[in-house]
C-alpha cells in the first residue's frame, strides 16, 4: 500500500514538472512582438480588454498554430498542442481567467448583399479584397496610425482560426481601443451584421495565402581576385557610386576580443542609404536588426572572399510579404556590389 501511494505521488509530481509553462512559453516565443505585459507592439496588443472579449479560445489556439501566413505573425507548428493550450492559459490571465464561447453554429447571411455592405463600412480599413491595412503596428520608436494595424480577413489562418460567431461578435461589439467600432452603433442592423460574416466567409473560395520569398542560402559570397586591402578599397569605392553613405570600417572581432588582438584579415564595412532605411523600418521594424548594410572581407589560406546577407531570407525570417520588393531590390543591390568590387 505504501509502495504504491509512493508511486502515485511521484507520478503526480512528475505530473506537474511535465506540465508545459505557459509564462515561459510567452517569454520565449510571443512577449518579443506582443510585449511583455501583452500591450502589443509589433503584434496585437493582446491584454486588450476589448481583443479578451471578442476572441475565444479556438481562435487564440489555431492563430498559434496556423498564425497569418505572409501577414508578421508566424506558425508555431512544431508546439505541442499542450503547449499551445498552456499559452492560451497565460493568454486568458490577462482577462481574469474569463474565457467567451461562441456558438459553433454558421451565420446566416447574404454574402452579395455583405460585400455591398463590407466596400462601405470595412474596406477603408481592411483593404478592398480583405487583404489587410499596411505595417506592423505600434513601435516606440516608429508610432504608427492606428494602435493595431487593421488584420487580413483574406487569410487563410484567420479564416481557420475565426468562426463565423465570433467574427459576427466583433462586428457587434467592435473593439474599444482600437479603430475598430461597434457596427450596431453605427446604425447598421443585426441583419446587416450577418451579410458581412457571410461575405467574410465567403473569402474561404479564395484565401489569399500570401507567399514569402524563398532564398537558397542566407549570405552572398563573391571571391575576389584582388588582395584584401585593395578589396576593401574597391567596396568603398563601390558604395558611393551606388548612392551609400559609408559609415565606418572594423575588424570582424572588434569589441570581442581585446583591442589589438583582432585578426587583421576579417573586416567588416558599414554603410547606409537612408532613404531605403527609412522605407524598409516603415515597412517592418524589426529588419534594424539587420541594418544599417553591412559587407565583410575575409582572407583565408591566401583567397579573399567578400560577402554579405541574402536580404531575400527577410522575408521568410519574418513572415511579412510587403518585405518582399525591398529584399528583392536589396538582394540586387548586395549582388552587383560584390561582383563590381571583384571585378
Amino acid at each position: 500500500m505504501r509502495r504504491l501511494l509512493f508511486l502515485m505521488l511521484l507520478f503526480a509530481a512528475w505530473s506537474l514538472q511535465a506540465a508545459p509553462d505557459g509564462e515561459q512559453l510567452y517569454r520565449d516565443h510571443c512577449m518579443v512582438c506582443h510585449g511583455v505585459d501583452g500591450q502589443g507592439g509589433v503584434g496585437v496588443p493582446l491584454a486588450l480588454k476589448s481583443f479578451q472579449e471578442t476572441v475565444d479560445d479556438r481562435f487564440l489556439f489555431n492563430t498559434i498554430r496556423y498564425g497569418r501566413p505572409g501577414r508578421v505573425m508566424p506558425s508555431f507548428y512544431y508546439l505541442s498542442d499542450a503547449q499551445v493550450n498552456a499559452l492560451v492559459d497565460y493568454i486568458r490571465h490577462w482577462n481574469d481567467g474569463k474565457r467567451p464561447k461562441f456558438p459553433d453554429a454558421p451565420v446566416k447571411g447574404d454574402p452579395k448583399r455583405g460585400a455591398r455592405l463590407y466596400a462601405k463600412h470595412c474596406a477603408a480599413c481592411h483593404g478592398e479584397n480583405g487583404q489587410g491595412g499596411h505595417g506592423t503596428g505600434v513601435t516606440l520608436s516608429r508610432p504608427r496610425d492606428l494602435p493595431i494595424i487593421p488584420p487580413a480577413l483574406n487569410n487563410e489562418g484567420f479564416l481557420k482560426a475565426a468562426s463565423d460567431q465570433m467574427i459576427r461578435q466583433t462586428l457587434r461589439k467592435g473593439r474599444k481601443g482600437t479603430p475598430m467600432v461597434s457596427f450596431l452603433e453605427q446604425g447598421l442592423s443585426e441583419q446587416d451584421i450577418d451579410d458581412i460574416v457571410a461575405y467574410i466567409r465567403s473569402f474561404e473560395k479564395s484565401a489569399q495565402r500570401k507567399q514569402v520569398l524563398e532564398a537558397e542560402s542566407a549570405t552572398l559570397v563573391v571571391e575576389s581576385p584582388y588582395s584584401l586591402e585593395e578589396t576593401v578599397q574597391n567596396i568603398k569605392e563601390v558604395i558611393t557610386n551606388n548612392n551609400f553613405v559609408f559609415i565606418r570600417q572594423q575588424y570582424l572581432e572588434t569589441g570581442f576580443v581585446p583591442e589589438g588582438q583582432e585578426d587583421k584579415r576579417q573586416v567588416i564595412i558599414y554603410f547606409c542609404n537612408f532613404n531605403f532605411l527609412n522605407k524598409a523600418l516603415a515597412i517592418d521594424p524589426r529588419v534594424g536588426m539587420f541594418l544599417p548594410c553591412r559587407i565583410t572581407v575575409v582572407e583565408q589560406d591566401g583567397i579573399v572572399k567578400v560577402m554579405s546577407i541574402n536580404p531575400m531570407r527577410l522575408s521568410r525570417i519574418f513572415n511579412n510579404v510587403e518585405l518582399n520588393e525591398a529584399c528583392h531590390e536589396m538582394r540586387d543591390t548586395y549582388q552587383s556590389m560584390l561582383e563590381d568590387a571583384t571585378l
